[in-house]
């Protein structure tokens, strides 16, 4: 959506909007396209620009390191991996043409297509691909992801074509890991810091796009990759605007000078509905997002590592309402860390209740009383107050104030502060120098979550950056890891999600909609959406000469 998550991928896979393109600015008196008559076949062709817009900046484009939906949403255009998801989420190839398992599921050999080139004009081989699997497990790196590839105990390259892989045990999200790595060029990176390194600013990959400029603050331009692996894109450019107000890119919305965006509720339920002139112009797209919002605890600060404030202050919260007055009903209250109506999802688990009386009782019971009649409970003299950070997201801050408004009734004091989304990673997640956040998940579609909450993976830069440590939680990680029966994988999870829940490193505040809007001069879209989302074939997308802005204001 227009939110920043943190990319916890696995594959996350990157389907349109929320999650991709983004654009430059057009200006507001360009010569505008012509109105869309939706009565007319218009036929396919090539050419155009797409424009699009983001609320925060990527901090790179070598995704293994920034972990981030940003990044990946830019980067996911212009680097491939080995496998794909198809529109019916079905492992495909992506750079290989093909892959064999061996018998005891243990090693995995992958063939590249033939004469696979970068977009200048390298050839990409198997040497790549060792090259970024050596990367991503490089301590120096420090990747939230290189969990993953640890496990692989033998990389080989027996010729230009074939990379094969060797775990010590069989390794149950192997294949999706491969689906998310997005593969470098070693003849660019060899010997360079992948954090300091200008590729992360200019990179050069092998995908539909390139990087034409960056301009800082301002916006990203793609445009087509003439060496691209899977042939050619319709659309000629992509143009990423950086507009970190969700209101101001609306008014680009309505103003044609943007073709596509994430809404909040608002706007897809009250405002577009009501004007015919915006219907007229735009189509809307809702599909339950594999991702979900929440309130996290720094469980190495105090209060927080007492599960009965823990679980007080969850039941402090009513989410049922955030759901209501922040998303206007377009969101599900979760009880576990998978998309719901999946077989992941633990259906015997429910979220807590509101339940102000037993908030109370178990603040009580972890020693915080209001000793001095102000409203506020104190402990060894200390009142309880904390400040909730999050991200500038209207939707994000509106819970936080929900949120904030029930603490009080509890006798808990909470201040918040929004920043903006490059700072808010580098001065608080990445340090680890925060009490509470607001923030938002973004997940792939295997249920291994190792990365997120294993107590492994707590180095800055890593995602367990609440500081949760649960032995039990650990063993059940770990064992998920390593089952493939899918039955069996699938109670170990179930299992997971129950003692997650019980212990509250987190407090679940909803799943929600991805809720789009696209002009209708985009054609070519998939209605109704396929399992993988909207945004599946995008690289089929075009839009008709006569729709087109015209090519010098596109700029």
């Amino acid at each position: 959506m227009t939110s920043h998550t943190l990319h916890f991928i696995k594959n996350a896979i990157v389907v349109a909007i929320g999650i991709w393109l983004s654009a430059c600015g057009e200006s507001p008196n360009s010569h505008a396209p012509a109105t869309v008559d939706n009565n007319i076949n218009y036929p396919i062709e090539s050419g155009g620009a797409l424009i699009n817009a983001m609320t925060g900046e990527p901090s790179g484009l070598i995704s293994m390191i920034a972990g981030e939906s940003a990044s990946a949403a830019i980067s996911s255009n212009i680097f491939n991996s080995l496998l794909k998801y198809d529109k019916n989420l079905e492992l495909e190839g992506d750079l290989v043409a093909s892959w064999q398992i061996s018998a005891d599921q243990k090693t995995i050999t992958f063939k590249l297509k033939p004469n696979l080139k970068w977009a200048d004009n390298q050839p990409l081989t198997s040497a790549d691909v060792l090259f970024t699997w050596q990367a991503v497990i490089d301590e120096k790196t420090a990747s939230p992801y290189a969990s993953d590839f640890q496990l692989v105990k033998k990389a080989e390259t027996p010729d230009p074509l074939t990379f094969s892989v060797t775990y010590d045990q069989a390794y149950a999200p192997a294949l999706d890991s491969w689906a998310g790595l997005q593969i470098l060029p070693k003849h660019l990176l060899l010997g360079q810091d992948l954090h300091t390194s200008a590729f992360v600013r200019k990179p050069v990959g092998s995908h539909y796009y390139k990087l034409d400029n960056w301009a800082h603050g301002e916006n990203l331009k793609l445009s087509r990759n003439a060496n691209s692996v899977l042939g050619q894109a319709k659309i000629d450019k992509l143009i990423t605007r950086i507009i970190p107000d969700n209101s101001a890119q609306f008014l680009e919305l309505m103003a044609d000078n943007i073709d596509l965006m994430g809404l909040d509720p608002i706007k897809y339920s009250r405002i577009i509905p009501a004007r015919p002139e915006l219907q007229q112009k735009l189509a809307l797209y809702k599909e339950l997002g594999n991702s979900y919002t929440y309130m996290g605890f720094n469980l190495k600060h105090k209060p927080f590592d007492d599960v009965r404030v823990r679980h007080a202050i969850n039941y402090a919260i009513d989410k049922q309402e955030i759901i209501d007055g922040v998303y206007l009903g377009l969101g599900i209250n979760i009880a576990s860390p998978y998309k719901p109506g999946t077989r992941w999802s633990n259906p015997a688990l429910t979220p807590y209740p509101y339940d102000p009386a037993k908030a109370k009782a178990l603040l009580k019971q972890a020693g915080f009383v209001d000793t001095d009649g102000d409203g506020i409970v104190e402990r060894d003299g200390k009142p309880f107050a904390f400040e909730i950070v999050t991200n500038q997201n209207k939707e994000r801050e509106k819970s936080a104030v929900l949120i904030q408004r029930r603490l009080k009734d509890v006798g808990i004091d909470v201040k918040i502060r929004a920043i903006e989304w490059a700072s808010f990673i580098s001065r608080f997640i990445k340090t680890g120098d925060f009490d509470v956040v607001v923030l938002g998940w973004g997940l792939g579609l295997d249920p291994d979550q190792f990365n997120i909450w294993h107590s492994s993976q707590q180095a800055p830069g890593q995602f367990n950056f609440i500081g949760y440590n649960n032995p039990t939680v650990d063993k059940l990680l770990e064992q998920g890891r390593l089952e493939l029966n899918p039955d069996k994988r699938m109670k170990i999870y179930h299992e997971f999600a129950r003692v997650l829940l019980e212990d509250s490193p987190i407090v679940y505040l909803s799943a929600g909609y991805g809720l789009t809007a696209i002009n209708k001069r985009v054609k070519g879209i998939d209605n109704p959406a396929p399992p993988a989302g909207i945004g599946h074939n995008s690289h089929e997308w075009y839009i008709p000469t006569p729709l087109r802005r015209n090519e010098i204001s596109a700029h």
